[in-house]
């Protein structure tokens, strides 16, 4: 099969078909090195067409606490007084950024995620 750019989503589905058909291949061989290449391109596609935007703040920061199981309690050594914590998580005031880099450093939220919105 000729490697070219991915322009529509039918050739989309075609270079989805070949990845399927050479998705298993051994490394240093000449499949291998097509595999990556067709990884490559449809990431390209998709991330041009089908981009997912960074999750809202708030949001990136609930799902954060859902995942380790913790509390607003357990919020205020990055964002301050409970009365803050309860501020920022119902919308009433922005993130700040000193707030955003300490959530970032200590919770491992990424960036893109608590500045987006």
């Amino acid at each position: 099969m000729t490697i070219k750019p991915i322009r529509n989503d039918d050739e989309l589905k075609a270079a989805f078909q070949r990845l399927e058909a050479i998705f298993q291949a051994e490394s240093g061989t000449p499949e291998a090195d097509e595999m990556e290449v067709w990884v490559t391109l449809i990431e390209a596609y998709e991330n041009k067409h089908y981009a997912i935007a960074p999750p809202d703040p708030i949001e990136a920061i609930k799902f954060r606490m859902e995942q380790q199981n913790l509390s607003a309690k357990d919020l205020e050594t990055y964002i301050g007084s409970s009365g803050r914590v309860s501020e920022i998580l119902n919308r009433k005031r922005p993130l700040s950024l000193r707030m955003i880099k300490r959530l970032h450093e200590g919770l491992a939220i990424p960036y893109e995620s608590l500045l987006a919105g």
